[in-house]
């Protein structure tokens, strides 16, 4: 029979001879590593227009960009109060995979938030936090992520006019300012009675909706103006917001009479030389297109038997020089207000206003825009200009009079280009 004692006895000698190769198999594992201060940082910059304080009202954006070496698996960001401000949040939170200049991978996020100061002084951005639920070795982990904080002082005007605190002229800080001024049908052919909108559109570049001027007020006499509803929208782009207004008027003469509506002035301040300048919408004129007087609509008084006979030698004279010299072409040319708005951006040095008034002009005139795509020298000077206006800051601006008054030359029309004859022959085709 056998002894339970001596099979304890043997299998308590197997373990002590087993004992030196199982110890590393039974010590506890290491300890969990922690997380290093390098892992996860949270940064926020202030970007100043033209390098310096901003104006009260004037918007600053802060870029808020988070690195995590860590998996993230939930986040939230606690933003400060920001007592002394107004501000908005400027498109959606971005993640991406970004690369260390170790060449270790990280998430990247990053955030935009506009910021408007209420009124001058020093003041500070307090820290930005970013809570995140990690995965720490296999164990979900929250940590808090803490951006430092900024000084931000806030400048006082001192201009002796203007500025954001005075009632007029309205305060409008921007990178650029542009406006297009379009009517339909065109004012100067409109009479009594007639009704012609006006719609006019005011983008700013740097800048949210709610920051634009209302709707100016065009009054002047003898015309009736009813005015329409205000359209207010924000259009994110890479370099930073455009804000967009549209104003709509419906506009009806009350007097036969040509009737001028002066421009309207709009002062802003360009945040980048952080001076003063002043676009306007331009003047035009109401009426005086077509007849709209009573002796106008008169009939013509009977020529007496000399006239006549003068006329007819006139138009025997002419014909012949006709026949001589070939009847002269049809030719294309922009309105008068058009050609008057082309020259007055182009003296005042306004390359997103000239662009402005080129687009309207192009639509206006289909037939003159082929012709200039046809010239290589516009349109290097139309892709100088576009440059100029959207691309890189500093790009040289072409030569904005020499461009204005190309385009508001005639321009011959090919006889191959004339509309063909609606109406076929009366006598049928020709064979």
């Amino acid at each position: 029979m056998v002894s339970f004692s001596g099979i304890f006895e043997r299998r308590a000698r197997a373990l002590l001879l087993l004992a030196p190769l199982l110890a590393p198999l039974l010590a506890p594992l290491p300890a969990r590593a922690e997380i290093e201060p390098g892992d996860l940082t949270l940064t926020v910059t202030a970007e100043l227009n033209g390098n310096s304080a901003p104006f009260s009202r004037e918007m600053v954006l802060l870029k808020i960009h988070g690195v995590y070496k860590q998996p993230i698996l939930l986040e939230e960001v606690v933003q400060p109060s920001l007592a002394n401000f107004s501000w908005t949040q400027l498109g959606r939170d971005h993640w991406s995979k970004t690369k260390l200049p170790d060449g270790q991978s990280a998430i990247a996020f990053d955030r935009t938030v506009a910021v408007f100061p209420h009124h001058a002084g020093q003041f500070t951005i307090e820290p930005f936090t970013h809570k995140l639920t990690v995965n720490d070795v296999g164990e979900r982990r929250v940590v808090e992520v803490r951006s430092k904080p900024i000084p931000f002082p806030v400048a006082q005007w001192t201009e002796p006019s203007g500025g954001p605190d005075a009632k007029e002229p309205w305060w409008l800080p921007a990178k650029d300012v542009a406006i297009t001024d379009s009517w339909s049908p065109d004012p100067e052919t409109i009479k009594v009675g007639e009704t012609t909108r006006r719609i006019v559109t005011l983008e700013a570049q740097g800048m949210v909706a709610e920051g634009l001027p209302p709707r100016p007020v065009m009054r002047t006499r003898g015309i009736i103006t009813f005015a329409g509803p205000v359209t207010r929208e924000t259009l994110l782009t890479p370099s930073g917001p455009v804000a967009r207004a549209t104003y709509q008027w419906d506009v009806k003469p009350g007097v036969p009479e040509i009737i001028p509506l002066d421009a309207i002035a709009i002062p802003w301040f360009d945040t980048n030389t952080r001076t003063m300048r002043e676009t306007e919408i331009p003047a035009r004129q109401i009426g005086g297109g077509l007849p709209d007087r009573e002796t106008d609509r008169a009939p013509p008084a009977i020529p007496s038997p000399l006239v006549v006979a003068a006329s007819a030698l006139a138009a025997f004279g002419l014909g012949l020089a006709l026949i001589g010299f070939g009847l002269g072409r049809p030719s294309l040319r922009l309105s008068r207000p058009t050609r008057r708005a082309l020259q007055a951006a182009a003296r005042s040095g306004d390359p997103a206003g000239f662009r402005a008034v080129l687009d309207t002009a192009m639509r206006e005139a289909p037939d003159l825009a082929r012709i200039w795509r046809a010239r290589p020298g516009l349109v290097a000077s139309f892709a100088a200009l576009d440059r100029s206006v959207f691309g890189a800051s500093g790009a040289p601006v072409p030569d904005l009079r020499a461009l204005a008054n190309a385009l508001s030359r005639s321009e011959p029309v090919a006889a191959a280009a004339r509309e063909p004859d609606r109406l076929a022959p009366l006598d049928g085709p020709a064979r």
